[in-house]
């Protein structure tokens, strides 16, 4: 089950703190900071899709993550590929190369990043 955008950015400061208290990441958020009651819904939410957990300190309870960035990241990029490029990752790199917003700078770093693969393949 995916998160919704709220709750990535909930984990993205969990994922900054490696693990908090609620206060911690109350602490995270821009001014107007979120209300405890809707962190509280959140990390519950969090909790029951599978991607956080608590530990019981006192009256306090200490949130950490289930699921690494790296793992979260490649997950959802693995569905946007399936959905929107039939599951390949050819197509999805011709189209993000024929895109007009990447400099030729860009596009040589890109080609050097996948010689380098292919080179340890």
């Amino acid at each position: 089950m995916q998160l919704s955008n709220s709750e990535e950015q909930l984990m993205n400061h969990l994922w900054n703190l490696g693990s908090a208290y609620m206060k911690d990441l109350i602490q995270q958020y821009d001014d107007p900071k979120p209300a405890q009651t809707t962190v509280a819904t959140l990390l519950k939410r969090m909790q029951d899709k599978g991607y956080i957990d608590y530990v019981r300190e006192g009256r306090s309870r200490k949130y950490n993550t289930l699921i690494s960035k790296e793992d979260y990241v490649s997950g959802r990029f693995q569905g946007f590929v399936e959905s929107f490029f039939g599951n390949s990752s050819a197509q999805f790199a011709s189209f993000f190369a024929q895109s007009n917003s990447m400099s030729k700078d860009e596009l040589e770093e890109l080609r050097d990043l996948i010689d380098n693969k292919i080179k340890e393949k």
